[in-house]
């Protein structure tokens, strides 16, 4: 990538790195305790996220923006009060120094909002934030509360925006590669990997911030795990390198009922990974339903996806089987007495739809059986995490 000045996306995130350094040295100064840990801790995220875009996008900003990681990390460590303050205060500065630093440089072309909104990727986002929203319900047994319900979902979503993001950036190349995804806004160069790069670290770190802040620990902590395991784990590792990725992969996707679960509970029990079992099951016959439409995409980009490695027929073979495991798993929240009748009623007839389709598949493995099964299993997972989510409230 070439050093252009950085985004407004890295100038806002630099600018909060700085502004809650000096919170963190203000009320260590004023000795406020449990307040001090919690602004210091909320410090991290923004000055991670700093660095990353430096270390890649923005060297010139690396010494600072380094030395104000490694103060404030010193900091943390010190016991002694005026090498703690000592070493905050010059993380402060060093945090500072980098700010100011975004403001300098060549400017690159400005990208319509609307190329950012797609760098989210809203579509898929949509159906993630349902099946967080349903984990609250099902963890509240219920209505989970205005304010943590509005907070949770955004946070969630700047968790999967900022994932999104950092997606394009990484797969710009391929991208390039299949005219599904060729006019994408990184692949298509109307948004600069730098400012793609910086918008998803800052979405990333912000989203820390707002859950850590407002909801608890725990659900940032799976909001970033899940943001992490789909950006460095799915795409830049397991996507390329073996046609079980999507299976591996689809433990990111199946984070967010996790993350809904633990907003109203603060902790995980098996209920909680009940939901996170049927998305996880869900990914591979959904997916593969997809990959056998655009084979020669994947095929055309070297990306070993089952259809292309093993055939049609072994991945029609595999999404019966997916499913058959989907099907007996979606049972399990009402053996688990976590759910009622209602929502096992709502499990058996859109699992039975789902294994006929996919056995019409397998009998007949054509472009028109993979496309209505993959259009059905979006619908099929919208409904399902509906009935999980209306369930407690009848």
């Amino acid at each position: 990538m070439t050093d252009v000045r950085p985004g407004p996306w890295l100038r806002l995130t630099a600018i909060a790195a700085a502004g809650a350094c000096l919170a963190a040295v203000i009320s260590g100064s004023l000795q406020l305790g449990a307040a001090h840990r919690v602004l210091a801790a909320l410090a991290l995220p923004p000055l991670c996220a700093v660095v990353a875009a430096a270390w890649i996008a923005h060297r010139r900003l690396l010494r600072a923006s380094g030395a104000a990681l490694v103060s404030f990390l010193g900091a943390a460590l010190v016991i002694t009060r005026p090498a703690h303050l000592g070493l905050a205060g010059l993380a402060f500065a060093a945090a500072s120094v980098a700010a100011s630093g975004c403001f300098r440089g060549e400017p690159a072309p400005r990208a319509p909002w609307r190329d950012y909104v797609t760098l989210t990727k809203p579509r898929i986002m949509t159906l993630l934030l349902l099946t967080g929203a349903a984990g609250m319900f099902v963890g509240a047994r219920g209505w989970p509360g205005a304010e943590v319900f509005v907070v949770t979902m955004v946070g969630l979503a700047l968790a999967c925006g900022g994932a999104s993001a950092l997606n394009h950036v990484l797969d710009r190349d391929i991208d390039r590669l299949m005219p599904r995804t060729g006019s994408r806004p990184v692949a298509g160069n109307r948004v600069a990997p730098a400012h793609a790069l910086e918008f998803g670290l800052a979405l990333s770190a912000f989203s820390f911030v707002l859950l850590a802040s407002l909801v608890n620990v725990l659900t940032a902590v799976l909001a970033l795990v899940g943001n992490l395991f789909y950006v460095l784990v799915y795409t830049r590792w397991l996507k390329r390198s073996t046609p079980q990725n999507i299976v591996i992969g689809g433990a990111a996707g199946a984070i967010p009922p996790l993350v809904g679960w633990a907003a109203v509970t603060g902790n995980l029990t098996v209920p909680a990974l009940l939901l996170f079992l049927i998305v996880f099951f869900w990914t591979p016959p959904h997916f593969w339903a997809l990959a056998l439409l655009i084979k020669r995409d994947y095929a055309a980009a070297r990306i070993p996806m089952l259809p292309v490695v093993r055939g049609d027929d072994e991945t029609a073979r595999q999404i019966v089987w997916y499913s058959l495991v989907l099907f007996a798993v979606t049972l399990l929240p009402f053996a688990w007495h976590t759910a009622g009748l209602f929502y096992l009623a709502a499990a058996v007839l859109l699992g039975a739809v789902f294994l006929q389709l996919a056995w019409r598949l397998r009998r007949d493995t054509t472009p028109l059986r993979a496309r209505a099964l993959f259009h059905f299993s979006l619908l099929y997972l919208a409904l399902l995490f509906v009935a999980l989510a209306v369930d407690p409230l009848l």
